[in-house]
């Protein structure tokens, strides 16, 4: 009797547990998305560092020279 006790205890956790992991998938999120603008933004960057790279260099440097003694 003890024992049917302890496995319809040990089955309603496991079922807790289960539906609460389905309800947690649910809420994960948009992966494709994510990679999309993680892609793009680095595709940004990368176009910026082309594009101004040495102008962009220079401003970093200047900034830096003003702020150090």
């Amino acid at each position: 009797m003890v024992v049917y006790a302890y496995l319809l205890a040990l089955r309603d956790r496991s079922l807790a547990l289960r539906d609460r992991l389905l309800r947690a998938g649910a809420d994960r999120g948009d992966v494709p998305g994510w990679v999309l603008v993680t892609v793009m933004s680095a595709g940004i960057v990368a176009a910026l560092v082309a594009v101004a790279g040495d102008k962009l260099r220079q401003v970093f440097l200047t900034a830096i020279n003003k702020v150090s003694p």
